[in-house]
């Protein structure tokens, strides 16, 4: 019996100073988390869940410490498991609430919703929570709307892009159209300018009127009438005299 006595004695001995390290780990990670030393806050708290892994306390402190070391899908994911695996409503409505602010850092507005709606199934009271859902549902809206007014800008600019287009498609073919008639007139001017120095041509040719042209034309007889003349006086000049024969 005296033995049983000790043995349960040093149980409770070990089982104290057990509990006092988890209280020191904690203790000195809220040191340093007042300090701004949150990487080393965590790890204090993470000593301390070694110690015990249920221990509310340091499970909402590691999430804290990451959350302001803006680890939020790490932060996240603590708290979600903590308002998972706890039956204390009070308990899962501050991981709920905590959550919630985790995935509105990360812009996961729609999440972050649901999230604070979880809270307040928990504790409808939390009148803080109440004002995170609705300033998240206020900043959704703004984004939706946001995301509304981008599209219609695409759209406009899509369309302002097929004006421009559009436009130049008409520009080059007017350019297009004016320096073929521009070509067409050069032409036609060249085909005139051609046909008024032929016609000037032909008009500076001396004109040669009826008289005249049978005036040449007798003289051209006569002519041709006197070198006949004077070929048949050749022939007659040079033609043989027959002498009679010396019997």
């Amino acid at each position: 019996m005296k033995r049983l006595i000790i043995i349960i004695l040093f149980l409770m001995q070990g089982g104290w100073a057990f509990a006092q390290q988890e209280k020191s780990f904690l203790h000195k990670g809220n040191e340093l988390y007042q300090q701004k030393k949150y990487n080393e806050a965590e790890q204090q708290y993470r000593k301390a869940l070694e110690k015990k892994a249920q221990n509310v306390e340091g499970n909402f402190n590691v999430g804290d410490a990451m959350f302001k070391q803006k680890k939020f899908d790490e932060a996240g994911q603590q708290f979600g498991k903590l308002a998972e695996g706890t039956k204390d409503k009070k308990v899962a409505a501050a991981a709920y609430h905590n959550l919630g602010n985790t995935l509105m850092e990360g812009k996961k507005l729609e999440e972050s919703i649901e999230a604070y709606k979880k809270a307040l199934m928990n504790n409808p009271k939390d009148e803080e929570t109440r004002y995170n859902l609705a300033y998240a549902q206020e900043k959704l809206k703004k984004q939706q709307q946001q995301n509304k007014n981008d599209k219609n800008k695409d759209k406009n600019k899509d369309k302002d892009k097929d004006k421009k287009d559009q436009d130049k498609k008409d520009k080059d073919k007017k350019d297009q159209d004016k320096k073929d008639k521009d070509k067409q007139d050069k032409d036609k001017q060249d085909k005139d300018k051609q046909d008024q120095q032929k016609q000037q041509q032909q008009q500076q040719k001396p004109q040669v009127s009826k008289e005249d042209a049978q005036r040449m034309l007798d003289a051209l007889n006569n002519n041709e009438k006197q070198t006949q003349d004077k070929l048949k006086n050749k022939k007659l000049k040079g033609a043989p005299v027959k002498i009679a024969k010396d019997w």
